[in-house]
C-alpha cells in the first residue's frame, strides 16, 4: 500500500501552502514574505528567488512595508 495523502493523517499533507501572486502581497502576509527573505534579514536576490524584475521590485517594497509597521525583523 503506497503512503498517499489519506494516509499521512491530518498534520502531514501533502498540499503546498496557499500559493499568492507576488503582485498581490501585503505587508500582513509575513509568513510568505519570510520565504524570500534570509535568516538575518536580508531580501534574496532574483536569482534565488526566480521572481520577474517588476515581482522583485514590489516584494521588496512590501517587505520594507512590513519591517516599517514591525512585523517583520
Amino acid at each position: 500500500m503506497p503512503a498517499g495523502p489519506a494516509l499521512l493523517g491530518p498534520l502531514m499533507t501533502t498540499e503546498e501552502p496557499r500559493q499568492k501572486d507576488p503582485l498581490k502581497l501585503t505587508p500582513t502576509d509575513v509568513e510568505i514574505l519570510s520565504r524570500f527573505v534570509t535568516d538575518t534579514g536580508k531580501i534574496l536576490p532574483r536569482r534565488i528567488t526566480g521572481m520577474t524584475a517588476q515581482q522583485q521590485r514590489h516584494v521588496t517594497r512590501i517587505i520594507k512595508q512590513a519591517r516599517n509597521l514591525l512585523l517583520m525583523k
